[in-house]
């Protein structure tokens, strides 16, 4: 009986796998759309949601104070500084050099004697003048024996033609004769005057063998020696220059020039004396170009003179010069840094940023008058002590410093 329930059994068992294999894999086919399923609604979850937001990271930004300063705008250009009141002291009488009263750098009175020249060469001028006036005198007696000859010819020559009774060419030659005779002595005469005014010069001249000083001042050059010889042809013997005013040559080039005008105040500084100012007002703008400026395409320049007082002596002629001419003065104008300025709108107005108390940023209108280079003048739109956004911060402001404002009080 058993033997038979168990080949029963037997019988029976391989029926019952065919149904549970359908089973399994309808499990796993499930358990695989479930999966897909949700790995997709993440993914649609993941696009549609927007990552996380950073921390803000503070923005750094540089500003400038609104201040006060005393500004000027100035014209800038390189002169030399010139002796503005000089003589030149030359001879009269040709000769020798006998003395020389002076030394260069010594301060003379008018009067002092300063060269004593031999009048030697002088006397020779003199008695050889005095001996041409002997010889010209002796042709003018000769010459008016010859104007009387010639003259009773033409007298005789005048009655035989009224009594026809002498040729045409005689009486042409006669008369041809007396004016040349007179016309000789005429030129004898003025020769004879001429040689007179020599010698009254020369013997006045031979009385200025001491050459004295005609102003006041210092040597500044000295060109004569004992023993040189002098011709009397005013050559320099040396300069005599008063000092206690100077003169500023200045080359100005042709856009500043125009910019400038008579009696401006201009100073200089000069590298002999640091830190030094002498000041002065402009006296003369010349108007002619110097030198070759100007010519075959180039910049032209113009010579500009102001003077200044040099009452201890310190400037010496030919020291170089760093002048600086005024065009306008504000003392303690509303000033900002000049990067800032930018070219102005219609209505002469141009936009700054204000950093205000609480961070934030406005955008104002101002207006700007002179400038030195550095600074500018603020003349509507600012007070003095508010903070201004620099322009290259206002482009790259990670790269700025204090004040740090939010995010949302970025530029706008």
């Amino acid at each position: 009986m058993q033997d038979r329930q168990d080949t029963m059994s037997e019988q029976q068992a391989p029926s019952s796998t065919p149904d549970a294999a359908p089973s399994r894999l309808t499990l796993v086919a499930g358990t695989v759309v479930v999966a897909l399923l949700v790995a997709g609604a993440a993914l649609l979850w993941r696009q549609r949601t927007p990552p996380p937001m950073a921390a803000p990271v503070p923005v750094k930004l540089e500003t400038a104070s609104v201040g006060r300063a005393d500004l000027e705008q100035v014209v800038n250009a390189t002169g030399n500084v010139v002796v503005q009141n000089y003589v030149d002291i030359g001879s009269k009488v040709a000769g020798q050099i006998a003395d020389v009263d002076v030394a260069i750098g010594e301060t003379v009175k008018a009067g002092k004697a300063l060269v004593t020249v031999s009048p030697a060469v002088q006397n020779g001028r003199v008695e050889s003048n005095r001996a041409q006036l002997a010889r010209l005198k002796a042709e003018l007696a000769g010459q008016n024996a010859q104007l009387d000859f010639a003259q009773l010819q033409f007298q005789r020559q005048t009655q035989l033609k009224a009594e026809n009774a002498t040729r045409e060419e005689a009486y042409e030659s006669s008369r041809m004769n007396m004016y040349a005779a007179a016309a000789k002595v005429d030129a004898t005469n003025a020769q004879i005057q001429q040689t007179e005014a020599s010698i009254r010069e020369d013997e006045a001249i031979q009385k200025q063998t001491r050459i004295d000083a005609p102003v006041g001042g210092t040597i500044v050059t000295l060109n004569a020696r004992v023993g040189q010889m002098v011709g009397g042809n005013q050559e320099v013997l040396m300069r005599i220059a008063d000092l206690s005013r100077m003169t500023v040559q200045v080359p100005v080039a042709e856009e500043d020039v125009t910019r400038l005008q008579k009696g401006m105040t201009a100073y200089f500084t000069t590298p002999g004396f640091p830190g030094k100012r002498w000041s002065g007002k402009l006296r003369q703008i010349m108007l002619l170009p110097t030198d070759d400026s100007g010519r075959q395409g180039k910049k032209a320049f113009y010579t500009v003179l102001f003077d200044v007082a040099n009452p201890s002596r310190e400037l010496m002629s030919g020291m170089s010069a760093d002048v600086y001419f005024v065009l306008a003065r504000v003392d303690q104008a509303l000033t900002i840094p000049q990067s800032l300025v930018t070219k102005p709108g219609m209505d002469g107005t141009q936009p700054v940023k204000v950093v205000l108390p609480d961070g934030k940023l406005e955008t104002r209108r101002i207006k700007i008058g002179i400038r030195d280079g550095e600074h500018a003048q603020v003349l509507s739109g600012l007070k003095e002590g508010e903070q201004v956004l620099l322009p290259a911060n206002a482009v790259a402001p990670s790269n700025a410093a204090s004040p740090s404002p939010s995010p949302s009080t970025a530029p706008r």
